[in-house]
């Protein structure tokens, strides 16, 4: 399979007025500690709450009439986005989730009317049983970051940032299977090839950086984390997501979850912005000066808002948060 700018461009029509558009806004504080224009993508604003309505959207909307249903494995908002896109179109959704997605995330996905498969611990389980569902019941698998459709229109972010901002110099990318980061960077490097993209991820459990490094997927443990929509697996015979991230992103950086946890507190109280945790991961490598100096603005995408509110208000209130075995010491903003 290959992909190319013209996919991103079918994609921009086929989800327009629906997944598209939404806000990009200065951070004036973010802007002040980088020293160039810092550029947020509200991508939080879609009906969702997440940037995979538009990849969700774009592959839902191109299946045949009468196709029999959709099903897929997700972290929380790629499914959601299969769920919503499933219900315009009055069609059966299955979403395959593992233990570790947060109740708050199945919920809104049971919410718009998509059956829950819970499976096992890890993204492994929840790809195999939605696999099984595509063969055994006829239903279309639509993979949350592998799939030609589902890069597309994620990468109309990457289109809709420089007809903005052709000015940009670099974007920060939450990585996770590498979807979103691949289309953006195909987007955004056919447009404007020295810009720089950066791929951002948490430090435990990050498949893409590690697959990346060792030049070929591999598996990684899954752990809970405050980001826990980069978590999961890129799968063992990735097509697509793997070898654009290698082509096209110009670096990946990892933050820890002390780091994402402080940006959470940023965005919250400078922008009045509430995201997940895996929406401020740029915002975290900024802050904690992992990123080289800007040539000019730079943009994030604030990816999702889907989170659990019990854990957000311990964050932005300074308390302690128990991530498995692991516990991040509260801190309260500002002090």
């Amino acid at each position: 399979m290959t992909l190319s700018i013209s996919d991103i461009n079918a994609a921009a029509r086929t989800i327009r007025g629906q997944a598209d558009a939404t806000p990009l806004v200065p951070s004036p504080f973010m802007s002040g500690l980088r020293g160039h224009e810092f550029l947020l993508k509200l991508e939080i604003a879609q009906p969702i709450g997440a940037f995979k309505l538009r990849g969700a959207m774009n592959a839902v909307l191109s299946l045949p009439e009468g196709a029999a249903g959709v099903t897929c494995c997700s972290t929380g908002n790629h499914g959601r986005g299969v769920a919503y896109a499933a219900a315009r179109r009055g069609m059966r959704a299955v979403i395959c989730m593992s233990a570790l997605v947060p109740e708050a995330k199945v919920a809104g996905i049971r919410a718009l009317g998509a059956e829950i498969r819970i499976c096992g611990e890890s993204q492994d389980s929840a790809l195999a049983e939605a696999e099984r569902l595509a063969l055994s019941e006829g239903l279309t698998h639509i993979s949350p970051f592998d799939d030609p459709l589902v890069i597309a229109g994620q990468g109309t972010i990457g289109l809709e940032l420089l007809a903005r901002r052709p000015d940009l110099t670099c974007i920060l990318v939450p990585l996770s299977g590498g979807g979103l980061a691949a289309g953006v960077a195909l987007a955004a490097k056919t447009l404007k090839p020295d810009i720089s993209v950066i791929g951002i991820s948490m430090d435990r459990g990050a498949a893409m950086h590690a697959s990346l490094a060792a030049g070929q997927p591999v598996a990684v443990t899954e752990v809970p984390s405050l980001a826990d929509s980069l978590g999961g697996g890129i799968g063992a015979d990735n097509a697509l997501s793997f070898p654009l991230c290698r082509e096209y992103l110009d670096d990946t950086v990892l933050v820890t979850e002390e780091e994402i946890y402080r940006a959470m507190q940023v965005l919250y109280y400078e922008d009045r912005l509430i995201a997940e945790g895996a929406s401020v991961v740029g915002l975290a490598a900024v802050i904690a000066g992992r990123l080289p100096p800007s040539r000019g603005p730079v943009a994030t995408i604030l990816t999702g808002r889907n989170l659990d509110m019990g854990v957000f208000t311990r964050v932005i209130t300074g308390q302690e948060v128990t991530l498995g075995d692991v516990t991040i010491k509260g801190r309260p903003y500002g002090a």
